[in-house]
């Protein structure tokens, strides 16, 4: 409307929290007749060329029902997919569509999408019934590669908001309990979607080892583009309904011998989950922890660090934006300077952080004389 020559003027001044308002409830409760549009000041012809306009608009994002969509399929496959899958098997093909996703929130809703399609044993013949009932054409390819790739269980799990964090400027620990058991390994991931952005699934490591009440501790950072994470930090309140993916590999599993693990930001989670992995079966093994942070404020897992308390673990804090009072009490400088002048012969060296942080640590750690099998990033999935 605003490129529109003759209408552009009108929209000077006009009270846009007004007009969004009234637009709002037209996308959301009309399904036929004109979407109710305020008096603008505009002629009748104006309103008119207007009122189409939104028409065009309205009929191209109207979408069926999750309701719709499951009883379309249920008539023509019966029992193919469990009803009360269908919201999130609908919004999540919605958003393969769209191509609205970035490399990593892709690659989470493909690892949901592909595990559903072999959980609910899809054909071609089911794929071309469930286009037509989201009336659009998905691009089945992408999900049948997925399929191949992430073996056989659940598509997701749900599970409930126990507890929610704010533990440090822009970082929650948000806790959960799946409804049944999730198993996983310290070091995976796993997409995490909220029902608030409904499609969107982002991979997060839980921060703990398996736990005999099945809880899991999720570390979240909100980023400025971020809209799951800053909804996961800013919106997400106990007693709230979460999803939980297929967990997946990264590259940081467990192996034998002496660990060296370096974080940074809220990379720590899956060191953590590792510690916490020795810890349930003691060996003779040493474990050096360096968890960089810009200041004191921002570590913000101190309080549980201060916990994990073994004769065979040293954590080191180490910061990179904060002047000590007493200059070499801990670590100063970033992490990874850090953790190599602690390093010794043998260990096996872990980094997980932000993409800053993990660019060139290969390179660095090479360069250091560490042997290329005893070095562990996140590079199986993009995850970053």
């Amino acid at each position: 409307m605003a490129a529109d020559v003759e209408l552009s003027a009108y929209l000077i001044g006009v009270d846009w929290d007004r007009l969004k308002a009234h637009l709002a409830r037209s996308l959301t409760s009309t399904t036929s007749g004109e979407p109710e549009v305020p008096c603008l000041g505009w002629s009748e012809g104006q309103h008119r060329r207007a009122v189409d306009y939104l028409m065009g608009v309205l009929k191209s994002y109207q979408r069926p029902s999750a309701a719709d969509f499951w009883e379309f399929v249920e008539d023509r496959y019966r029992g193919l997919l469990p009803e009360w899958t269908a919201p999130l098997l609908q919004d999540g093909l919605y958003q393969l569509v769209s191509k609205a996703d970035d490399r990593p929130g892709r690659s989470a809703l493909l690892a949901v999408l592909g595990r559903a399609y072999r959980r609910y044993g899809l054909r071609p013949d089911h794929t071309a019934v469930i286009d037509d009932a989201l009336q659009t054409s998905v691009p089945w390819e992408e999900v049948e590669r997925a399929a191949a790739r992430v073996g056989d269980g659940p598509a997701w799990w749900p599970v409930e908001v126990l507890d929610h964090d704010l533990a440090a400027d822009g970082v929650a620990v948000v806790t959960v309990r799946p409804w049944r058991r999730l198993r996983y390994l310290p070091g995976q991931a796993v997409p995490v979607c909220t029902p608030r952005r409904p499609g969107r699934w982002r991979w997060y490591c839980p921060a703990n080892a398996p736990r005999p009440d099945g809880s899991i501790e999720l570390h979240v950072r909100a980023v400025g583009d971020g809209i799951v994470s800053t909804s996961l930090v800013h919106e997400v309140r106990p007693g709230e309904l979460l999803y939980l993916g297929p967990p997946t590999d990264t590259g940081l599993s467990l192996v034998d011998g002496d660990l060296l693990l370096v974080a940074g930001g809220t990379g720590l989670a899956p060191l953590r989950a590792l510690v916490e992995q020795v810890a349930a079966a003691p060996t003779n093994r040493r474990v050096t922890l360096v968890v960089g942070a810009r200041s004191i404020e921002a570590l913000y897992d101190a309080v549980t660090l201060d916990k994990l308390r073994h004769d065979w673990l040293t954590i080191v804090p180490t910061f990179s934006h904060h002047q000590l009072d007493e200059p070499g009490e801990w670590g100063d400088g970033d992490a990874l300077t850090v953790a190599l002048d602690h390093r010794h012969a043998g260990q096996a060296v872990y980094v997980c952080g932000p993409p800053a942080m993990l660019a060139g640590s290969r390179l660095r750690l090479l360069a250091a004389g560490v042997p290329a099998d005893r070095i562990h990033l996140p590079e199986r999935i993009p995850w970053r």
